[in-house]
């Protein structure tokens, strides 16, 4: 059975809590958290060292609150997805009527990556869909920035509120809606300058031996062979499933590695690409899965004359 706001509620119901002071934040995920482990619901926080240091201080000790390492759950979003579908396939498997979770991404997914962690946060409206999840995202106002909050509010369906309050988001746009849109990051400050390599409708044998020629042994041995590995699915999607021609372009700086993959369709029809290893059958579904747990970055780019552009980074993202 559920509890609190969430009673009655079938599948996931997800909320954003935007706080402009620790007092808020408390105001909010404190009673949250103590509700749910007094309705004998697993209950869990996924906060970053400080807020999840205010908010275990503020617990009674032996709350019964499980509190998770939050830089490790938001290390990519598709190994989030996964990691929270097993964690919530275990509770309900174990007999969990509702699980309840408070967690904030980290700041610096704010910055260059964040148009992935945006498309993270709408996807898991229907991710999370098949299980009584009621979760809670904290933003503190006073350093999210206004573009971000902008997103929140069209990735949340509703919002928690300091004085008990759970309202409906105005501006909140569903996941198959929201997904299509093109978000692409700006361009990485390499591509100001020509690329190392273009090559023109590459097989997936080549694509993997570019980046190696552009690889200045700056990048742990291991980002360079997820990046191959993701180079190589990306062509192989694009020459099956998109427009020719397909163009490869890669640059190379000190900290980084970037790949752009072009072709002239529209790109995958499914909305959930990447994000959830399900395709269509006919869009490379399970491959752009691989390339999005294989990069510390991937930014889709649709429409325009350029067509579909799905561009990779391995190493520190700009």
């Amino acid at each position: 059975m559920r509890t609190g706001a969430a009673a009655g509620h079938q599948g996931y119901y997800h909320e954003a809590v935007r706080y402009g002071s620790d007092e808020e934040l408390l105001a909010v995920v404190v009673p949250f958290l103590l509700d749910g482990v007094g309705a004998g619901e697993p209950t869990f926080v996924a906060l970053g060292e400080r807020t999840g240091g205010l908010v275990r201080a503020a617990l009674p000790t032996g709350s019964g609150v499980e509190f998770l390492t939050g830089g490790s759950v938001y290390a990519r979003p598709t190994a989030a997805i996964r990691s929270y579908r097993e964690l919530l396939h275990a509770q309900v498997t174990a007999g969990a009527g509702q699980i309840r979770i408070v967690g904030e991404l980290p700041t610096a997914t704010f910055g260059a990556t964040w148009d992935w962690w945006a498309r993270y946060e709408s996807a898991i409206n229907h991710a999370y869909d098949d299980f009584p999840l009621w979760s809670m995202c904290a933003y503190d106002t006073r350093i999210t920035p206004p573009h971000v909050l902008d997103e929140v509010a069209r990735t949340h369906p509703r919002f928690a509120t300091p004085d008990g309050a759970h309202v409906p988001s105005l501006a909140y746009t569903e996941p198959t809606v929201y997904l299509c849109e093109d978000r692409g990051a700006p361009p990485d400050p390499l591509q100001t300058a020509p690329p190392l390599v273009e090559l023109t409708d590459p097989t997936a044998a080549q694509a993997r031996a570019a980046v190696y020629t552009v690889d200045r042994g700056a990048l742990p041995a291991d980002d360079v062979e997820d990046l191959v590995v993701a180079v190589s699915e990306t062509v192989t999607n694009a020459l099956r499933h998109g427009r020719p021609p397909v163009r490869l372009r890669l640059w190379a700086g000190p900290d980084r590695i970037v790949a752009t993959v072009t072709d002239e369709g529209a790109g995958p029809k499914d909305p959930f690409v990447g994000l959830l290893p399900a395709g269509d059958g006919a869009t490379g579904g399970l491959g752009l899965w691989i390339t999005y747990q294989s990069c510390n970055h991937v930014s889709l780019h649709r429409g325009g004359p350029a067509g579909f552009t799905l561009r990779l980074t391995a190493g520190n993202p700009h």
